[in-house]
């Protein structure tokens, strides 16, 4: 009998889609967890304008499909809209810990409400990257420089401003993707961004990122 685990990951958009498929699933494989992302269902658009509206769709599809899986989220902070459950609450925190912990119970408790008998409190893991998934590659400066063709200094003082990865701001100007954006203008998410991702490497984002880090232990947590 196989004590594999398997989890379906709704996530925003094509770069979480590569960053599970390429980099997060082979780091699991070794320990029997085997993770699946599949882009959350919105006919006509891309990623950024997530509703939870759409997005619980989804989370029933998946949750009904195969009761001997289980199911994650990965959105962005910066791309959800107003209707997502614990938003309003989140926003009056002080750091982003304290902002994910609102948005991830919250989020967790509506969908216990709506389909108790998919068993979500042993099966969902809902996480929210603080602020979007390029805040995950501050985690190492010098090769995220090295890639955009910068300097150290200017990474390292971003992260000064902030205080950590996960603590980049999400406002449209000052965004982890526009600061990118700002000291390389030809920064692609889908491609320099996996590229970058792969070459910091798992351990070191968990290392720099405690919201992702949690995310992560409690998926290793199933095997």
């Amino acid at each position: 009998m196989s004590n594999s685990v398997n989890i379906m990951a709704v996530v925003e958009g094509t770069t979480e889609q590569f960053f599970i498929r390429d980099i997060l699933a082979p780091y699991l494989w070794p320990k029997e967890i085997f993770i699946t992302p599949v882009i959350v269902t919105k006919p006509g658009q891309k990623g950024g304008d997530v509703k939870f509206s759409r997005v619980k769709n989804d989370i029933e599809k998946y949750l009904k499909q195969r009761r001997d899986t289980y199911l994650t989220l990965f959105i962005d902070y910066y791309g959800i809209k107003s209707d997502w459950p614990g938003l309003s609450e989140a926003k009056l925190k002080n750091n982003p810990e304290e902002k994910a912990e609102q948005i991830n119970q919250a989020t967790l408790g509506e969908i216990e409400e709506l389909w108790p008998r998919c068993r979500p409190a042993m099966r969902f893991i809902p996480y929210i990257a603080m602020h979007e998934f390029e805040a995950l590659l501050f985690s190492n400066s010098t090769i995220l420089a090295q890639k955009l063709n910068v300097q150290t200094s200017c990474v390292d003082s971003i992260l000064n401003e902030c205080g950590g990865p996960e603590n980049i701001d999400d406002s449209p100007q000052t965004a982890p993707s526009k600061r990118l954006e700002s000291l390389s203008p030809r920064f692609k998410k889908t491609t320099t961004g996996i590229a970058i991702a792969k070459e910091i490497g798992v351990p070191a984002i968990r290392g720099r990122c405690p919201i992702f880090n949690e995310w992560l232990t409690k998926l290793e947590s199933l095997a």
